[in-house]
């Protein structure tokens, strides 16, 4: 009977050899891996081969795992690399919900200049979708978990950087790195959609 039990006793009794422990933590944390995983991917179908690629490396090396953070930590841990290696074997588009990360975007634009950018018309929202997909899938690696687990999860500073084996100053100095990335590549669409009604200088704020 597992119910109730925490994880480290269920990991406990898996390494003694009780199956059933095993299966448990799947049922927990299946949908949670699977969302991070979608997430990440942007693809369902490869969400569900990081998926299984997650458990067999949760399987294969929960002897290695000594309960210095949470076992959750450690699980998104493993989702992201797995994430990660899918993304780098299949070099194609995936589709980002933008409104998931339109206030995001917002205040990346917003915190150096102090514009008000409207995003409200159905016509831009479609168009920035476009670009913004692309700017995300071109973060770099290092920096691409990071504003997805902060800035789209929600996750707090201090869980990412449980999740990454992050410092907590890393996990701000990359967030901060990757919205800045992100501004730049935004900063020249604003500027064509809106005809050069922004008043930005383009050049200072790519020194920034």
């Amino acid at each position: 009977m597992t119910q109730g039990k925490s994880d480290l006793e269920l990991i406990n009794e898996f390494k003694a050899g009780n199956q059933q422990s095993f299966e448990e933590l799947v049922s927990r944390y299946s949908a949670k891996a699977f969302g991070l995983a979608t997430r990440m991917t942007k693809n369902q179908e490869d969400a569900e081969e990081v998926l299984q690629d997650v458990f067999v490396t949760v399987y294969r090396k929960i002897d290695g795992f000594e309960g210095k953070s949470s076992f959750s930590s450690w699980l998104y841990r493993v989702t992201v690399n797995a994430s990660l290696m899918k993304l780098r074997k299949k070099r194609r588009d995936q589709s980002t919900p933008i409104d998931d990360v339109l206030p995001q975007v917002q205040t990346v634009m917003a915190e150096r200049d102090g514009h008000n950018y409207e995003i409200d018309h159905a016509t831009f929202r479609n168009e920035l979708r476009a670009v913004l997909q692309q700017a995300i899938e071109k973060l770099p690696d290092e920096y691409r978990p990071v504003f997805v687990l902060r800035d789209i999860d929600g996750l707090t500073n201090k869980e990412v950087s449980k999740v990454l084996n992050l410092t907590i100053p890393a996990v701000k100095s990359r967030l901060h790195r990757s919205r800045i990335m992100l501004r730049k590549r935004l900063l020249s669409f604003y500027r064509e959609y809106q005809d050069g009604q922004i008043e930005v200088d383009l050049d200072k704020a790519g020194n920034m």
